[in-house]
């Protein structure tokens, strides 16, 4: 199973999102925060590492049809 199978790219960016709301929201406590930022370094962390591998896969079909 690779990347692409594994994570879910659009998950991860709604999630984040959802995060950012929370992070702005002068009622989430700051002990929250902390634990969101640390879970919003993870999925960034992902997104990274989806996006190299769909970046390098469509370099591969630019230098296979050259």
């Amino acid at each position: 199973m690779d990347m692409e199978e594994r994570f879910d790219y659009a998950k991860a960016v709604a999630e984040l999102e959802k995060i950012a709301a929370k992070v702005e929201d002068p009622a989430t406590k700051l002990d929250d925060i902390d634990a969101l930022v640390a879970r919003s370094n993870a999925l960034l962390k992902g997104c990274r590492a989806y996006l190299r591998t769909v970046k390098e896969k469509i370099d591969k079909l630019d230098t296979d049809q050259a």
